[in-house]
C-alpha cells in the first residue's frame, strides 16, 4: 500500500507526523508492504504549517490515479484575542508564511479560514478524482474531513472530525459521528489531535494486517482508544 499524505499551507503538523510515523513504521515492520510520501496539490515544494512556521517538504504532486491511500490533515494556528480579524494573506502560495501572524486572532475563527482556502487550490479537484477512483482509500484527520466536506465530497457519508467541528460537518450534509475513528468503506476519518495515531494504526490493521499494526502499537507504546465506528449492526436504542 502506498500512502500519500497531503500538505497545504497552514496544515497541522501533528495531523501529518503522527500517521506518517505510524505508516512508515508499518512499512518497516512489513518488509516494505507500506510506503508513504508527503505530497501537495502543487507538486514538490516547501509547505509552511500553521504552528510556529514549521516547514515540511512535499516531495511530489498528489496523484489521485495511484492506488493506495490518500490522507488529508487539518489546519492549525496560534490562539490570539477573541474577535480579531486576519489582515494578511495566509497560505496564498508556496512561500507563504502560514504561521506568521496567526496569533492575531482566535483559533476557532482562524482554522476554518485556512481550511476554506484549500478550496481555491487544485486540491478539491484532485480529491474528487481520488474519491472516484475505486483503487483509492481517502482518509482524513481532524479538519481534513472539513476540507473534503466543504469541497462537497462527503454529502451522505459518515465521517468524524475534531469535536468542535462536528456541527460544521453535519451542516454540509455529512452524517457526523462523534467517534475517534469512523470507517465508511473507502473513506476513513479520525477525530481531533492525537487521533491521527489511532487512525494510522487502524489503517495498518485494515490494509496490511493486525500483527503489523500490533507491532507498531508496541513500538510507539500507544494503545488505540475506543471502537472504530461502522454503519453496521442494529442501531442502539434506550441510551
Amino acid at each position: 500500500m502506498h500512502a500519500q499524505i497531503v500538505l497545504f499551507d497552514g496544515f497541522d503538523p501533528l495531523d501529518v507526523i503522527a500517521p506518517y510515523e505510524v505508516l512508515y513504521a508499518g512499512g518497516t515492520a512489513s518488509g516494505g508492504a507500506v510506503s508513504v510520501d508527503l505530497v501537495s496539490a502543487e507538486g514538490p515544494r516547501e509547505v509552511v504549517s500553521g504552528t510556529g512556521g514549521l516547514v515540511l517538504r512535499a516531495t511530489g504532486a498528489l496523484d489521485p490515479g495511484r492506488a493506495g491511500l490518500i490522507l488529508v490533515p487539518g489546519a492549525s494556528g496560534r490562539v490570539g484575542e477573541p474577535g480579531e480579524v486576519p489582515d494578511h494573506d495566509v497560505g496564498a502560495g508556496a512561500g507563504a508564511g502560514a504561521g506568521a501572524g496567526a496569533g492575531d486572532y482566535r483559533q476557532d475563527e482562524f482554522i476554518p479560514v485556512l481550511l476554506a482556502r484549500t478550496l481555491t487550490t487544485e486540491l478539491p479537484t484532485l480529491l474528487k478524482a481520488a474519491m472516484d477512483n475505486p483503487e483509492v482509500v481517502v482518509s482524513a484527520v481532524c479538519g481534513g474531513s472539513l476540507v473534503l466536506a466543504m469541497a462537497g465530497l462527503l454529502e451522505g457519508r459518515h465521517a468524524t472530525t475534531h469535536h468542535l467541528g462536528l456541527d460544521m460537518l453535519d451542516a454540509t450534509g455529512v452524517h457526523a459521528v462523534n467517534a475517534r475513528v469512523v470507517d465508511d468503506g473507502d473513506l476513513v476519518t479520525g477525530a481531533g489531535v492525537t487521533s491521527g495515531l489511532d487512525l494510522g494504526l487502524y489503517l495498518l490493521e485494515r490494509e496490511v494486517g493486525p500483527r503489523i499494526a500490533h507491532a507498531v502499537e508496541e513500538l510507539f507504546a500507544h494503545e488505540r482508544r475506543g471502537t472504530v465506528w461502522r454503519h453496521q449492526g442494529p442501531a442502539p436504542t434506550g441510551l
